[in-house]
């Protein structure tokens, strides 16, 4: 089992960067990492993945070229680097990780989550 913790977020302008980051309690390289958002009134969506070794990556098509997903394995750590924000990004973003691999996996397989961090993007 992993528990996992997120830090980062909070409320900036239209075109400014954020970076998110997880850690997570056990070792982490024994997992692909995800991270996910939620919209208000809408479902948890995939942002992006990242194998267990980093040698591979995945984004959803509304955030290519503009978030990188990261891991450092020996710091049990990952990030999600947002650059070029839009309002359309604004959501709560989630952590998590899985035992399965599966870089499109849906948030049903998995299984440990961060506690969800707020992102607000203003005009």
């Amino acid at each position: 089992q992993v528990q996992l913790v997120q830090s980062g977020g909070g409320s900036v302008q239209a075109g400014a960067s954020l970076r998110l980051s997880c850690v997570a309690s056990g070792r982490l390289s024994t997992y692909q990492v995800g991270w996910f958002r939620q919209g208000q009134g809408k479902e948890r969506e995939l942002v992006a993945s990242i194998s267990r070794s980093s040698d591979a990556t995945d984004y959803a098509d509304f955030v290519k070229d503009r978030f990188i997903i990261s891991r450092d394995n020996a710091k049990n750590l990952m990030y999600l680097q947002m650059n070029s924000l839009k309002p359309e990004d604004t959501a709560v973003y989630y952590c998590a990780a899985t035992g399965v691999y599966g870089l499109k996996l849906s948030k049903d397989f998995y299984a440990y989550w961060g506690q969800g961090t707020q992102v607000r993007v203003s005009n």
